[in-house]
């Protein structure tokens, strides 16, 4: 259990190191209003520093470990409860699909508890154009100025998310094993077989939560307090900062139109398959 346990926290990190420079393209995309104009994946690729490329990243990384264990431990527990004929988690053959996305659901709610503050202080790092900015001063000032609660903000919209999103990932992942089986494949293909699914995978839990993930990020971006000069992709925003999750949705599909709430999906798209392909 421990080397399944280390197995998987360094494998995350890595994954989080690699996929971080477009996961920060994917959170500016989705951060930008077409207010402020047309915006591509080249106009936000500028990077200020090397050190701009893992910007965000030490939280996830730090968070990363305990969020695994409660993922999986909630996921392995839901699946044995919802089904009994269920031995080994890992290889549930005959389970019907939809317990697998039921299990997935209650685990990604129970990762929820450190998915929530981890994913702010991320958004809030990659978004913050603050000169030596890191996760650790955004902690700080969430802190400071919102209390230890504030840690927590837009938890609700972060929430579905993950519940939604790792349903789908068990289950799709599943799914695709079963479509690629064989009785007589080598150990080449069984290791093609486990990239493919973990990529695949990976895009369809974007998919079916991306605009729960734009919401949550428009929500966290609009708390950062900096002169509008000094955060050009946020601009347009600053009359929003009032605004709920509902509301904001609302807003968001009024002056910007259904688009909106997929900004940046190619990026996700193409950073969903790298990174749980390789994990």
């Amino acid at each position: 259990m421990s080397a399944d346990f280390w197995a998987g926290y360094i494998s995350g990190a890595i994954g989080i190191i690699i996929g971080n420079p477009l996961d920060l393209i994917k959170v500016r995309l989705q951060a930008s209003s077409s207010t402020n104009g047309p915006v591509s994946p080249r106009q936000l690729s500028h990077f200020e520093s090397t050190s701009t490329l893992v910007r965000g990243a030490a939280a996830p990384i730090l968070g990363y470990g305990a969020l695994n264990a409660l993922l999986f431990v909630s996921y392995n527990r839901a699946l044995m409860l919802l089904d009994k004929s269920v031995i080994d988690p890992t290889d549930p053959q005959n389970c019907a699909l939809y317990k697998l996305w039921l299990a997935g659901a209650l685990g990604g709610i129970a990762s929820w508890t450190v998915s929530s503050p981890t994913e702010f202080i991320k958004c809030r790092a990659q978004l913050d154009a603050r000169p030596g900015v890191s996760s650790w001063t955004v902690a700080n000032d969430i802190v400071r100025n919102r209390g230890w609660r504030g840690l927590y903000f837009a938890g609700g919209v972060t929430c579905a998310r993950d519940s939604i999103g790792y349903g789908f990932y068990f289950w799709s992942y599943e799914y695709c094993k079963r479509l690629m089986s064989s009785h007589d494949e080598d150990p080449r293909s069984a290791a093609l077989k486990v990239f493919l699914c973990g990529g695949i995978a990976g895009i369809v839990t974007w998919a079916s939560v991306f605009p729960l993930d734009v919401i949550k990020t428009r929500l966290q971006a609009n708390t950062i307090a900096a002169h509008a000069e000094a955060r050009p992709l946020l601009q347009a925003q600053t009359h929003k900062h009032t605004l709920g999750t509902f509301d904001l949705a609302k807003d968001m599909y009024r002056t910007e139109g259904l688009k909106a709430f997929y900004r940046g999906i190619g990026v996700c798209s193409l950073r969903a398959f790298i990174v749980n392909a390789a994990q």
